[in-house]
C-alpha cells in the first residue's frame, strides 16, 4: 500500500485560496470561538461526502486503529476477552504470549488494570483494550479473579508484540475436504494460509473450501498474493484503471503449488464479501478455476489510495476501479453523495427478494460476460455473482433467539458453564472433534439459560422458543467449544453444519461431475 504525503503549492491556484481565505475569515472573525483543526476536517469530510461512498477521513487515532487489524500485530498481554455484566472475561490467552507466561488463563475476570476497577463499572470496550495495551516492553499490573480462589490475583504483565490472526478457521471438512475460513486481508494473511494448507495437507486433503463470508476485504496485494496459489503463470488476477490513474495489472507468477486444475476448488461468498475478497473470488470464477457458492458480494471495487498528514490524520481517496480479468468491475452503481442509498443497498436486496430467491435476480444481457477458459456466461453490475446460488435462511431465527444473542445472554451463560465445568470438558473430550460427536447440550442446561434469560426480562415465547430450540443448542456448543480449546476453528467445527453455503459448498466439492459441468456450462444462458 503506497501512502503519500500531502504538500500542496496554492500560488497562482484560485480555488485552493478561496479554500484558504473561507478557513482564515471564519476563524478570525466568526462570533464565536472554533477550533480551526475541526474546521479543516470538517471540510475535508464534506469534500470527500461529496464523492463516493468510500474516500474517507481519519482522525489520527481513527487511523491507527483502522490500520492495526491488518498491520498483524499489536503490543499488549495477548488475550480474547468478552465484556459481560461489565467484567472482563478472558476466553483464551495468546499461545506464547505475555498473559500466558505469567500464569493467567482462560476463565480468569481482570477486575483491575493499574489503579483503575473495571469491574462493574461500564467502561467500552476500546478504552479498557488501551489500558491494556501499550509499547513493547513495558509492565501493567492486573488483578484477577479465578473461580474457586477466594483472593484476587495479582499479575505484573511485561507487554510484547501480540500477532493479530485473519485465518479464523482450519480444519479438515471430511477425509478430503480442507476448510479455510480467511476473516479479512492483512499483511500476514498469504503466510497464514500457506501454513493453514501445509497443516491440512498433512491431514490428507486432496480439495479445499475456501470461506470468504462476512469478509470486508484488505489490502489488494494479499489477495493478488492468494489468487497466485491457484492460477497459471500469466493469467491475470485484477487490473485497477481511474481517469487520472494509469491501468495497473497483477498478474500470475505461476509459483501457484495448486494451480492444477485436478485441486478442486470452492469458494463460500455471501452479501458482506467486499473488496479483496471479491478480487480473488473474481479471478478465480473468471479462469474457471473455483466454483463461487453463495449469494451476490457487496460489490466494493473502488481503489482508496491514502494520503497521511503531517499530523497522523490519513484520506484515503478512490483514484480507480477494480476490474476482474474478463474485464467486469466489481464496483455496484452509485450516486456520488447519496451515502444512504449507498448503505442501504443489502437491505434493500432483501427487500427484492435477492437474498431469497435467485429468481428475484435480473440481469440485462448487457451485463453478461464470458470466463476466460470454457467461455461460460457470468455477469457483471456490481460485486460477484455466484455460480450456485444458496439463499439466506432465516428459519430457525426469532425475535426471542435475536434478543438472547443481542444482549449478551447466551454468551453469559456459556462463560458461566465453562467455568464451572472447564476442567471436566477437558478431561471427557480430548479434542474438538470429539467434543463435537459426543457433547450435547441438554434440557436442563437450556432450562439455565431460561432462567438467565428471564433475569434479563428477555419475556419468553413457547413458539419462538421452540422454533429456535435447535439453532439454541448448537450455538451453546458451538461457543462452548470456542471458549475451551485453543484449536483454530472449533467454533466453526461445531457450527457449520447449520450454514447453508458450506453445506452446499461441501456437496458441491464432492460431487466431481456436478463441479465439473459447473466450471464448463452456462449458469444462465
Amino acid at each position: 500500500m503506497v501512502v503519500s504525503t500531502v504538500t500542496v503549492n496554492v500560488n497562482g491556484q484560485k480555488h485552493l485560496k478561496k479554500l484558504m481565505n473561507a478557513e482564515f475569515a471564519i476563524s478570525q472573525f466568526y462570533v464565536d470561538s472554533v477550533s480551526e483543526d475541526k474546521l479543516v476536517e470538517d471540510a475535508i469530510k464534506g469534500m470527500l461526502e461529496q464523492l463516493d461512498p468510500h474516500s474517507s477521513y481519519s482522525t489520527t487515532e481513527e487511523t491507527r486503529e483502522l490500520e492495526e487489524p491488518l498491520e498483524g500485530e499489536f503490543s499488549g498481554i495477548g488475550i480474547q476477552f468478552n465484556m459481560l455484566q461489565d467484567t472482563l472475561y478472558v476466553i483464551q490467552t495468546i499461545a506464547g504470549g505475555p498473559a500466558e507466561k505469567v500464569g493467567m488463563v482462560a476463565g480468569d475476570r481482570i477486575i483491575q488494570v493499574e489503579d483503575s476497577v473495571i469491574a462493574g463499572v461500564k467502561m467500552r470496550n476500546t478504552k479498557i483494550m488501551k489500558m491494556l495495551r501499550g509499547k513493547k516492553g513495558s509492565k501493567v499490573n492486573v488483578l484477577v479473579k479465578r473461580h474457586g480462589v477466594a483472593e484476587p490475583i495479582p499479575f505484573r504483565i511485561t507487554r510484547d508484540d501480540i500477532p493479530l490472526y485473519s485465518i479464523d478457521a482450519t480444519y479438515m471438512a471430511d477425509k478430503n475436504t480442507g476448510y479455510v475460513k480467511v476473516s479479512r486481508f492483512g499483511k500476514k494473511t498469504d503466510e497464514e494460509f500457506n501454513d493453514a494448507i501445509v497443516e491440512l495437507k498433512k491431514q490428507g486433503m486432496k480439495q479445499l473450501i475456501i470461506d470468504l463470508t462476512n469478509n470486508g476485504g484488505g489490502y489488494l496485494q494479499t489477495a493478488v498474493e492468494l489468487a497466485n496459489n491457484f492460477l497459471e503463470r500469466g493469467n491475470g488476477i485484477v487490473y485497477t484503471q481511474g481517469v487520472n490513474s494509469s491501468r495497473y495489472e497483477a498478474n500470475a507468477n505461476g509459483r501457484g503449488k495448486m494451480s492444477g486444475a485436478d485441486f478442486k476448488i470452492v469458494v463460500m461468498v455471501d452479501q458482506y464479501s467486499a473488496s479483496a475478497s471479491e478480487i480473488l473470488a473474481g479471478a478465480l470464477q473468471d479462469w474457471d478455476r473455483a466454483v463461487i457458492v453463495g449469494r451476490r458480494t457487496f460489490g466494493k471495487g473502488l481503489v482508496q489510495r491514502p494520503f497521511r498528514f503531517e499530523d497522523g490524520s490519513m484520506m484515503r481517496l478512490t483514484v480507480a476501479r477494480y476490474y476482474t480479468p474478463s474485464g467486469r468491475c466489481i464496483q455496484k452503481p452509485y450516486t456520488a453523495g447519496d451515502r444512504e442509498g449507498y448503505e442501504k443497498d443489502i437491505y434493500n436486496r432483501f427487500l427484492d427478494g435477492e437474498l431469497a430467491n435467485a429468481d428475484s435476480i435480473h440481469l440485462p444481457d448487457s451485463l453478461k460476460y464470458a470466463t476466460l477458459k470454457s467461455g461460460r456466461i457470468i455477469y457483471g453490475g456490481g460485486g460477484i455473482m455466484p455460480d450456485v446460488f444458496v439463499p439466506i435462511d432465516t428459519t430457525d431465527f426469532s425475535d426471542y433467539y435475536r434478543d438472547i444473542v443481542a444482549r449478551g445472554t447466551i454468551n453469559q451463560y456459556v462463560i458461566d458453564y465453562v467455568d464451572k465445568h472447564r476442567h471436566e470438558i477437558e478431561n471427557k473430550y480430548k479434542t474438538v472433534a470429539d467434543f463435537d460427536r459426543k457433547f450435547s447440550v441438554d434440557t436442563l442446561m437450556l432450562a439455565d439459560l431460561k432462567s438467565i434469560a428471564d433475569k434479563d426480562s428477555i419475556k419468553y415465547d413457547a413458539e419462538q422458543y421452540a422454533r429456535s430450540q435447535g439453532l439454541i443448542q448448537d450455538v451453546i456448543k458451538a461457543l462452548i467449544a470456542r471458549d475451551v480449546y485453543a484449536d483454530t476453528g472449533a467454533y466453526n467445527m461445531v457450527i457449520n453444519h447449520r450454514d447453508p453455503i458450506f453445506t452446499e459448498a461441501l456437496k458441491v466439492i464432492n460431487d466431481d461431475k456436478r463441479y465439473r459441468d459447473l466450471l464448463s456450462t452456462s449458469l444462465k444462458k
